[in-house]
């Protein structure tokens, strides 16, 4: 589907964007959309780093196994 980009700029909707569409009746739908998930895109922005090997992970527990004090 092609939004006019009238209709793109006024809502914010960038390339890419997810829908879900709802059937109303015949010809008449309704578009909501979606909110990407929080992490979507960080593996490959991370790959995409120019240094490679930057990254190091630290040795941790799960975090529900980790005890934190009753605030």
């Amino acid at each position: 589907m092609v939004l006019p980009a009238g209709l793109r700029d006024q809502d914010g909707v960038g390339p890419g964007q997810e829908f879900e569409i709802e059937r109303l009746e015949r010809g008449v739908y309704r578009f909501t959309a979606t909110e990407p998930p929080k992490n979507r895109g960080l593996v490959n922005l991370l790959l995409a780093c120019p240094e490679k090997d930057w990254f190091v992970g630290l040795d941790s527990e799960p975090i529900d196994q980790i005890d934190t004090p009753n605030l």
